[in-house]
Order: C-alpha cells, then sequence, then structure tokens
C-alpha cells in the first residue's frame, strides 16, 4: 500500500493539480557576443602615449586596432575617433580625428600608422578630419584629460560615399545599416 501512495503522490507532482504536464518554457538563445575592440598600443580607458598624439617629437601616428566578434552579414566597417569633450565654435559637433569606412568586411585589425590618404589599397576611404587632411590626426588636448573614443561600425553594406564625406553624411549613410558596434577610449592632455 506505501508504494502505490507513493507512486500516486509522484505523478500528482508530475502533472500538476489540474492533471496535466507542465511544459518549461523553453531555453531562450545565448546571447550573442558583442563585438569588441582593442588595441596594442594602450588599455582602453588608459593615457594614449605620446607617440599617437600632437606631443609627439615627430608626425603622430595611429594606433593599431583590432576586432571580434564580428557579427553574421557584414559586408564593411567604418571607424570614427573622436574627441567627445569639446565643443568648438560653441557648436553641438565635435573634433573629428579620424574616419574611415569601407574597412573590407574580412579585415579584423588596422596596423600602427594607417597612411594618411583618401583611399588606402583595400578599398578603404579615409575622409578628412577637422583640420582638412584625410586620414588620423593625433590627439592634442591643452590642461585636462579629453576622452578620445574610437567607434568601430559593422554594416550590412558598403558604402556609396566619395572621399569628401563629411561625418554627418557618413552616419546617415551608415543609418539602418548597423548591426554591430564595439567602442574603446583613451585620455590624453599636454
Amino acid at each position: 500500500m506505501r508504494v502505490l501512495q507513493v507512486t500516486v503522490f509522484c505523478a500528482i507532482m508530475l502533472t500538476g493539480a489540474a492533471g496535466f504536464v507542465s511544459a518549461q518554457a523553453p531555453a531562450a538563445p545565448p546571447p550573442a557576443i558583442p563585438m569588441t575592440l582593442t588595441s596594442s598600443a594602450f588599455a582602453d580607458g588608459a593615457v594614449i602615449p605620446d607617440k599617437y598624439t600632437q606631443a609627439s617629437s615627430t608626425t603622430p601616428v595611429s594606433p593599431a586596432l583590432s576586432w571580434d566578434n564580428v557579427p553574421a552579414g557584414t559586408l564593411s566597417f567604418a571607424l570614427i575617433m573622436h574627441d567627445p569633450d569639446t565643443a568648438p565654435n560653441k557648436g553641438s559637433a565635435d573634433v573629428l580625428h579620424w574616419m574611415a569606412f569601407n574597412i573590407p568586411a574580412t579585415a579584423r585589425a588596422l596596423p600602427e600608422n594607417v597612411p594618411t590618404t583618401a583611399q588606402l589599397a583595400d578599398g578603404t576611404v579615409q575622409p578628412n578630419n577637422l583640420r582638412g587632411n584625410p586620414g588620423f590626426m593625433g590627439p592634442g588636448a591643452r590642461g585636462v584629460y579629453h576622452h578620445y573614443t574610437f567607434e568601430l561600425y559593422a554594416l550590412d553594406t558598403k558604402l556609396s560615399l566619395a572621399a569628401s564625406a563629411t561625418r554627418p553624411e557618413m552616419l546617415a549613410a551608415m543609418d539602418g545599416h548597423i548591426i554591430g558596434k564595439a567602442a574603446y577610449m583613451g585620455r590624453f592632455h599636454r
């Protein structure tokens, strides 16, 4: 009799009071691993070495950048480096230090000292920075630390823009095509 009671009790526990087997919610898919951006030149949030800044004894060079966890469907990358701690001419824009688009989808890095030309051999386009020159412009803040932010975007398209494109034009062309984003920041002042 005791075996029957235990069996009936277990059956009630498994089927629930309403007499049906309760289904567990399906397992949620694992979260997507976000794209990451890193640099061998300095740690995220650290002080940027002079070699990459306007404090360099020679022309500043761009730091090496690399990225991982690229989303499926990426057809190109776009990069923006800016100083969000400024408001030139009392405006809403900040200082654009570097902009590049149509970085090949197969790329997982930019080397140190990317040439400061409007067009690179791999199809990457580098529009003008704040000073009106293509490619990288080193940080140059005076007095207090500024936060120089590198933003890398994975896009599901290549951008049909010329090397004369502005940041607002590039952002407008990217709108609706961003499938991943990563950021990295360094600090600097003279």
